[in-house]
């Protein structure tokens, strides 16, 4: 069937229903368009139902154990009978799991009942765009077409495979899979050390698994900071965390009782799970792109300008599709200016320096702004100052001496144009650089802000006072 519009005001059809086309959607709602929205899975995306949210409930429950097993050094004791032992704590992975499922099903509802309540218009199949004004959907009830002024594609990716080590969703796993195990992997074998096998073998390690990390680099977390790979690394040779450093996996079979992952030199190494880890795909393939002219990459990712066009008149583009960057907060705000751009009202095309991101691991690494490799490159001419965390007096109140706090400020203006935090709760912590970056601050903006003694964020302000000597 054809759908018959109301042309009072513009058509918005948007396919794909995670944070690049939900926000999109309640953008376009609250200025008065009438928006369809496609999702085959279910709203929020991956990004709500098999990526962000899981994934960050779990390391929340890894977090926890790693601090309670730490908590012996802050004085706290537990006791039976009177007397005092070492408490044997084991994670119950099945209640675990559940938890974080229940919790992305329940936001997922939440984003569902926010756009119903704005009158968006929640279509469930599959989307291909057969022009740039014209989405055919496959529907339980069959298929339907939907016509649109505009069209946002947000359709996301998809975890990339190897020929020689696909996933079985039981002994060898990608990272959507993982929430269907009952029982703790005893030996979890992490193939790959970006950001999500670094996550993940932080997280397993702190639930108790055995963890080994293979990374064809040498070093973990490559593209990051260096300074925070390395706190990094420490704290995994502390845990226990085995890295094999400049190896790269050929493939991965099953035995019996577990795996065996080969790599490229021919070493073996057993474990009982193997979770794959090495990036994603866009889901740009059979979507129509070529019927409506939208270009690709090599790689397969849509091209976006500034304020997320795509090379296709009327069709717009937002999230992992794209390859700008795979962040919830960066897709989101891409469907954003989309909408914004599309309805004529005020815009700012995106500014990848103004964003911050933060990695989840066991201390928390977040950054913003440019980094000090970009300096190093002479790329920027900028002053460094970095404070370890272990000169902080709340770091140390709560015995936390992994990390640190590093600002970058612009030469000769001394304009905050960048920062690093390594410790807890970085994630939180990068928010006044952020402010600082986003707002083109002076240090001695941030150094004369007062901060609350004492605190974490005491060391901002006392690294904004000493890059004033600089000045």
């Amino acid at each position: 069937m054809t759908t018959h519009p109301d042309f009072s005001s513009p058509r918005i059809a948007i396919l794909g229903g995670g944070p690049g086309g939900y926000e999109a959607a309640m953008v376009a709602a609250s200025l008065g368009a009438q928006v369809t929205i496609i999702e085959r899975a279910g709203l929020g995306g991956s990004a709500v139902l098999t990526d962000v949210v899981p994934s960050k409930t779990l390391i929340a429950t890894a977090d926890l154990m790693t601090r309670v097993a730490e908590a012996g050094e802050l004085g706290v004791k537990f006791d039976v009978d009177g007397g005092d032992f070492v408490p044997v704590m084991r994670a119950d992975l099945k209640h675990i799991n559940d938890r974080l499922l229940n919790l992305a099903r329940s936001q997922s509802k939440d984003i569902h009942d926010a756009l119903a309540s704005q009158n968006v218009r929640i279509l469930a199949g599959s989307g291909r765009l057969l022009d740039n004004h014209t989405i055919e959907v496959l529907t339980a009830e069959g298929t339907e077409t939907i016509e649109a002024d505009t069209i946002l594609l947000a359709v996301g990716a998809h975890p990339r495979e190897l020929a020689t080590a696909r996933p079985d969703g039981e002994r060898i796993l990608n990272w959507t899979q993982l929430y269907n195990l009952d029982e703790l992997p005893e030996e979890l074998i992490v193939v790959g050390s970006g950001v999500t096998g670094a996550e993940f073998a932080s997280a397993y390690n702190g639930l108790g698994s055995k963890v080994t990390l293979v990374s064809s680099r040498d070093r973990v977390l490559p593209g990051s900071d260096v300074d925070a790979a390395v706190v990094l690394e420490e704290v995994f040779e502390r845990r226990g965390v085995r890295v094999l450093s400049r190896s790269r996996a050929e493939s991965v079979e099953r035995t019996d009782d577990g795996v065996v992952v080969t790599l490229s030199d021919g070493t073996k190494v057993t474990g009982s799970h193997c979770l794959l880890c090495l990036g994603s795909i866009p889901n740009t393939d059979g979507i129509g792109l070529e019927e409506a002219g939208v270009a690709v990459s090599e790689s397969g990712h849509i091209k976006v300008d500034g304020v997320s066009r795509t090379s296709a008149p009327n069709v717009y583009a937002a999230g992992d599709c794209t390859g700008v960057l795979p962040l919830a907060s960066v897709a989101a705000m891409q469907g954003r200016i989309a909408v914004a751009h599309f309805m004529g009202d005020g815009v700012t095309p995106l500014k990848l320096h103004q964003v911050a991101s933060n990695i989840f691991t066991s201390p928390e690494i977040a950054n913003v702004g440019v980094s000090e490799a970009d300096i190093d490159s002479g790329k920027y001419q900028g002053d460094v100052v970095k404070l370890s965390m272990r000169s902080n007096a709340r770091a140390k109140m709560r015995s936390a001496r992994d990390g640190f706090v590093k600002i970058f400020a612009r030469k000769g203006s001394g304009t905050v144009i960048g920062g690093v935090v390594v410790g807890p709760n970085a994630s939180e912590l990068i928010f006044p650089i952020a402010i600082a970056v986003k707002q083109k601050l002076h240090v001695d903006d941030v150094a004369s802000t007062f901060t609350v003694y004492p605190s974490l964020t005491g060391s901002i302000s006392e690294a904004a006072r000493r890059l004033h000597v600089h000045m």
